[in-house]
């Protein structure tokens, strides 16, 4: 929550790992989980005389993702040498872009709950990610199959302002990301991280103030509870008449805080030279062609089509679009069911709960989603009896029909049955039939309930709830009959 007498002033620099088969500068594996120190040689080790060559697929991924965040591609942009000492840096720089970026000016679209709204992209810019540290009591190691690995830097303007539009945010990137193929964006992989660029103005005020950054925040909820802690802390040095010292700081998770690490450096500290093995990348519109011609449909398309093709509600196609296989997956099974609204949200507010995220994985498939919803669609069967089956295809796959009518599953609508079962209910429940001619409603809902056990779940509710009315209705003329 943003303070009364200040506004915040967001940037985030999000880092998202290329997904490419070797590194971005020679050809040593990218997988991850590999045991320390298997794929790193001496070109991503850093070693005397060895020389970089660029990835061309890690550039095309690149460049697919200014497409895709609406940026002008540069047609020549130019490597550099951030140089900065730190152990798990092992030539003690980085290979990276700083003035000549590959991608300049681009935008994404955000949701919260204020409505709709455009972020401006700064820049994306290529570089290669650093080593990992293993901390232990026994003491630091270093792994460095992570050094070499193709990064993009996507850059905002201080557009954000506040960690609920900063989330959002984040989340749109992903989709777009993941859309794209250009990353997998797992956060708890590291391959999708950020660092946040927070100060704080006076409301109404042009001026900046002194900014801190949070580093290497790696979810959607820690960007917005950090962004809120930090919004706090300043707010409250502001209010107390202390100044805000511009520095690096990380978001503690488990005192719930930022922590200060170090003090905030400026790009002169890291004296950016020219990369000297590496030419300018030199980009024509040629070469963008059949990058273009290969885009996929991107999550505000794709939203817009799911709403107008199936006329499911724009905040079951957000969440839908959020993740590719999640809007294929409802796409294949909304081939096999008429109505595709109550499909959306059978899937969301049921499957969903059994499925595997990132990537999204369903352990039913689509075709048997389809039949189990149509089922329920037509009235079949009810939603409690749907839910149960929707369980038990978690754990075996099987004909939803088949099994509905093997085991006597399915809804109760034949009138004649329905009002033999509700005489029996109506004759066992006097004192409810009484309560309900005071006027008691409770008295009906109960009547409904026992009508629910009596058949043991299958009563169609709707019908049996306008039989139930009818024959309270017939006893009560019957009585004013007999009074006459």
């Amino acid at each position: 929550m943003n303070h009364p007498e200040y506004e915040a002033v967001i940037g985030l620099e999000v880092h998202a790992e290329l997904r490419t088969a070797s590194k971005i500068f020679c050809s040593c594996k990218t997988e991850f989980g590999a045991a320390p120190n298997t794929q790193c040689c001496p070109i991503c080790m850093g070693l005397p005389g060895s020389l970089p060559r660029l990835n061309r697929y890690a550039v095309e991924l690149a460049i697919r993702a200014g497409l895709a965040l609406e940026c002008e591609i540069a047609p020549r942009s130019k490597f550099d040498r951030k140089q900065y000492f730190y152990p798990d840096l092992p030539k003690a720089y980085q290979i990276s872009q700083n003035k000549y970026p590959l991608c300049r000016n681009g935008r994404l679209q955000i949701r919260t709950a204020k409505g709709v709204r455009q972020i401006r992209i700064t820049r994306i810019h290529m570089e290669e990610d650093a080593g990992k540290l293993i901390h232990s009591p026994d003491g630091t190691r270093i792994d460095y199959n992570r050094s070499g690995v193709g990064l993009i830097e996507i850059v905002s303007a201080p557009d954000l302002r506040s960690g609920e539009e900063a989330s959002a945010y984040l989340r749109a990137l992903r989709g777009i990301l993941v859309t794209a193929g250009v990353s997998d964006c797992r956060m708890q992989e590291g391959s999708m991280r950020c660092d946040i660029n927070l100060s704080l103005r006076r409301r109404g005020e042009e001026a900046l103030g002194a900014r801190t950054e949070i580093k290497n925040v790696n979810s959607f909820a820690f960007a917005e509870k950090a962004i809120q802690c930090e919004i706090l802390r300043q707010s409250e040095l502001l209010a107390r008449g202390e100044r805000v010292e511009s520095e690096t700081r990380r978001f503690d998770e488990a005192l719930g805080c930022t922590v200060r690490m170090r003090k905030k450096e400026s790009a002169a500290d890291y004296r950016f030279l020219a990369e000297p093995n590496l030419p300018v990348l030199c980009i024509s519109q040629e070469d963008l062609l059949p990058i273009r011609a290969a885009m996929p449909e991107l999550p505000e398309e794709r939203r817009a089509r799911l709403c107008k093709d199936y006329g499911i509600a724009e905040a079951d196609a957000v969440i839908l679009t959020s993740e590719p296989a999640l809007a294929d997956y409802f796409e294949a099974s909304a081939e096999h069911c008429t109505d595709a609204v109550k499909l959306s949200h059978f899937l969301l507010g049921e499957l969903l709960r059994y499925c595997r995220s990132d990537p999204f994985r369903s352990p039913v498939s689509a075709l048997r989603l389809a039949e189990l919803v149509a089922l329920w669609c037509e009235e079949r069967i009810n939603g409690t009896t749907a839910k149960r089956l929707l369980a038990r295809l978690v754990e075996a796959d099987f004909s939803p029909e088949a099994v509905a009518a093997q085991e006597n599953l399915m809804q109760i609508r034949d009138r004649e049955s329905l009002c033999a079962m509700i005489r029996a209910v109506l004759a066992d429940s006097p004192k409810a039939v009484e309560d309900y001619r005071k006027g008691k409603l409770a008295a009906l809902r109960a009547l409904q309930g026992r009508l629910m056990a009596v058949s043991g779940g299958r009563a169609d509710p709707m019908l049996g709830e306008r039989i139930l009315l009818e024959m309270l209705s017939e006893e009560d003329d019957e009585k004013e009959r007999a009074c006459e």
